[in-house]
């Protein structure tokens, strides 16, 4: 387990600074969005998904953190249908590729290999985490957006802060690898928020943990 955190509620990897965050980490994940196969059960396929989060969890490769998994009723980048958002948090990018190599390696094969074998469709991306936790202990939200034309970064960032704190995990795009918005708002209840975005609840399937 990566020291950064051992838990959802205490991993904070961050200090303030003029009441604003200064980020001591550069924590990515790696998120997957899928859909089951239509002649497979939810149950069926939930079941399959906490096997080999805890086969991850139980055999885990060298700087992965906090892995979970969310359902939502409709991935707007695959074709609106309904299905689950995976969550697996390493230390960098190139403990990202350790994950790579170990998720179809030992004694997580098996689960793997059950859960792919259910999927239907899937697309993934890169986030880096900004602000907040790294994830809320119970996701119940997401949102997702894009920076304002001509705001600086930092400047975004400082808003993003402000709006909200430590209410929620804040993360962004990386290399603009992946389908979705550049950022990413996930929090256990909705929040208003001064800006344009998609957002809609999550149902947490796989708590997060590590």
């Amino acid at each position: 387990m990566s020291s950064r955190g051992s838990s959802a509620g205490s991993a904070w990897p961050e200090r303030r600074r003029a009441g604003r965050p200064v980020s001591l980490t550069a924590v990515l994940a790696y998120v997957f969005w899928h859909v089951a196969a239509a002649e497979v059960a939810p149950a069926d396929y939930e079941a399959r998904l906490g096997a080999f989060h805890a086969a991850l969890r139980d055999d885990r490769p060298p700087g992965l953190g906090l892995t979970a998994t969310v359902a939502l009723e409709a991935i707007p980048w695959l074709d609106g249908a309904g299905g689950y958002e995976d969550w697996y948090l390493v230390d960098d990018f190139a403990a990202l590729g350790i994950l790579n190599a170990a998720a179809v390696s030992g004694s997580r094969q098996p689960p793997h290999d059950e859960a792919a074998a259910a999927a239907h469709a899937g697309v993934a991306g890169i986030m880096g985490h900004v602000s907040g936790p790294l994830l809320p202990e119970r996701p119940g939200w997401a949102a997702w957006l894009g920076k304002p034309a001509g705001m600086a970064y930092r400047t975004f960032h400082a808003e993003l802060w402000a709006a909200l704190g430590n209410d929620a995990s804040v993360w962004q795009r990386q290399m603009t690898l992946g389908p979705a918005a550049e950022y990413c708002i996930v929090a256990p209840a909705e929040h208003a928020l001064p800006w344009p975005a998609r957002s809609w609840p999550l149902r947490s399937v796989v708590a997060p943990a590590g």
